[in-house]
């Protein structure tokens, strides 16, 4: 069973869950091009660097989510709120999840220029669960609902939402399951 990343439910909201997820690490690549194409196209670098290509190479474990966020160095937030389509060009950093218990040192290095390892801080959050296709018009329908039910409780967003897929693409669409993931700040 493929393992999922660590999180503790501290509380809910209107159509949220508050979580609180632990430091870990993340490898990632940077892609230009549309919603469903950065999906695509980062992860080949991605599985090809979990089996095997890499320094040492020694395979890693397969973790889910599969994340992927929209990135604007310059204002994270607007970023969150700039609609796209399917089809319209942006920049993505697509990641997955090191195993539980992976440090910086234990983990090799990529083979690929473009795979980096990051680490990445304890993070609270607020998370919409969904099902349904990997289309941008569905994920910016429920970032759109998150951003407001937060908003709403009260919560800050400070940082750009991300989207999150545990299934494999063969799942079907209407078992698939699919997250928003926000940032928030600690009330």
């Amino acid at each position: 069973m493929t393992e999922q990343q660590r999180y503790e439910v501290v509380g809910r909201g209107q159509g949220f869950e508050l979580r609180r997820y632990p430091a870990h690490l993340v490898a990632e690549v940077e892609v230009d091009g549309s919603f469903e194409a950065a999906g695509n196209a980062a992860f080949r670098p991605l599985v090809a660097y979990i089996r095997g290509q890499n320094q040492t190479s020694r395979s890693l474990a397969m973790t889910a989510p599969v994340l992927q966020r929209r990135d604007d160095p310059e204002d994270p937030l607007a970023a969150a709120e700039t609609r796209t389509t399917e089809t319209s060009p942006g920049r993505y950093v697509v990641s997955f999840v090191m195993p539980q218990g992976a440090t910086r040192e234990s983990l090799p290095d990529p083979g690929d220029d473009r795979v980096t390892i990051r680490a990445v801080a304890e993070e609270l959050a607020a998370v919409a669960r969904y099902s349904g296709r990997w289309t941008s018009a569905s994920y910016e329908q429920q970032t759109g609902r998150l951003l407001r039910a937060v908003k709403e409780a009260g919560f800050e967003t400070i940082g750009p939402p991300r989207f999150a897929r545990f299934d494999p693409p063969w799942t079907p669409w209407f078992r698939r399951r699919n997250e928003v993931v926000v940032p928030v700040r600690e009330s």
